[in-house]
């Protein structure tokens, strides 16, 4: 069994916990102990998994990723008002080959997602995002992944698979699962003129860093429709990861991206929660630390609610524009919004997917202005081609 091939939490991080006030996680998490072995999944709602499988790196890492002095950061964090249960599965090791290693991590993501268990993976390249992808297979018929990362990373092609061409797999390699691919964060100088061109051609979603910034807000909506968030530490500035040459002076603030985690929780679709790519050094430890306790936080905020199902919970608005007839809801408690999109929308995914897209008030008005927007354009487009 997959589980077989995890590592127990490092006794330094156990012996850590003695001396942690009762209200932090470290006292209040299941963890994967050479002593008392697996946790138990069965009330479990999220696991932490960590991932030290580096030998895809696009620039090849000089040490392995210290996941132990992130547990340290991590634990030593106090919890919030959570009615939610964290286990602690311990760590993937190098397999004997990278595809050894990904088999593994699909094994035991597929099993967490079986259990109804969330995992958040801790990964040292974000090329791990390819088997975490994979191990929805059979389990959800189409999935939405969503990536915060400077890049698009589709790659070269006919490039190998590595943190820099992993998106390129995932579009290429069969059963084609994805149905979108959203970025968030993307810096032009950073992509080619022709992975544009291929995200339009696509109707993948992107938001441009300076875009992402100036209203944080943008995010929501994307983050709502997402299974699968993927997250490149590499998006955030080098002045927040401890000034590491591997990073940019441009980019995401700590709070920026903590705010991103959070969205990222409180969607009641994301299934899967990766962060990769992070320095070792105590600054990159204690910023992961607080983006995956974010993450926690935002779960535990989550509502259930659909404008079909619970009716008399939202506000229904009807714009007639020139070309099309939009509605749009909003929710009376979250105050979040919707937008219809047309019924052969869910059934050319072949998935039972409801023909709802996440909105913001914005597009709602833009609408009242007769400016279609430009996400509900692409969903529809995607939804006819």
């Amino acid at each position: 069994m997959a589980y077989d091939f995890l590592v127990p939490v490092a006794d330094k991080v156990l012996a850590h916990c003695e001396l942690l006030p009762e209200q932090s996680i470290g006292k209040n998490i299941n963890a994967h102990t050479a002593k008392n072995g697996l946790p138990v999944l069965a009330n479990a709602s999220m696991a932490i998994v960590g991932v030290r499988e580096s030998r895809n790196a696009f620039e090849k890492k000089t040490e392995k990723l210290d996941t132990t002095a992130i547990r340290i950061q991590f634990y030593k964090l106090l919890m919030g008002n959570w009615n939610s249960t964290l286990v602690d599965m311990g760590d993937i090791e190098e397999g004997e080959s990278v595809e050894d290693t990904y088999f593994v991590v699909k094994e035991i993501v597929a099993g967490l997602l079986e259990e109804k268990v969330i995992p958040i993976i801790v990964g040292a390249t974000q090329d791990i995002t390819y088997p975490a992808y994979r191990a929805f297979d059979g389990i959800r018929s189409m999935i939405n992944l969503v990536s915060i990362d400077s890049r698009f990373d589709f790659g070269i092609d006919d490039e190998l698979i590595s943190s820099h061409s992993y998106m390129s797999k995932i579009i290429t390699d069969k059963p084609n699962n994805l149905f979108n691919f959203s970025n968030l964060a993307y810096q032009s100088y950073f992509n080619a003129q022709e992975e544009m061109d291929l995200m339009e051609r696509l109707f993948f979603d992107s938001c441009r860093l300076g875009e992402l910034t100036s209203d944080m807000s943008l995010a929501e909506p994307i983050l709502r429709d997402a299974n699968m968030v993927s997250l490149d530490t590499r998006a955030i500035r080098a002045a927040e990861m401890g000034m590491s040459d591997n990073f940019s002076p441009n980019g995401l603030t700590g709070r920026e991206v903590c705010t991103l985690a959070r969205y990222a929780g409180i969607s009641e679709r994301v299934d899967a929660f990766g962060v990769y790519e992070m320095d070792n050094n105590m600054q990159s430890s204690q910023l992961v630390a607080q983006i995956i306790w974010y993450f926690i936080e935002g779960y535990n905020f989550r509502v259930q609610e659909s404008p079909y199902l619970n009716k008399e919970d939202f506000t229904k608005y009807n714009v007639p524009t020139e070309t099309e007839h939009l509605v749009y809801y909003k929710s009376n408690l979250t105050e979040r919004w919707w937008v219809e999109l047309p019924s052969i929308y869910a059934s050319h995914t072949k998935a039972n997917m409801m023909s709802l897209l996440p909105c913001t008030e914005k597009d709602y008005l833009d609408a009242c202005d007769q400016n279609i927007p430009e996400r509900w354009f692409k969903a529809y487009k995607k939804g006819y081609n």
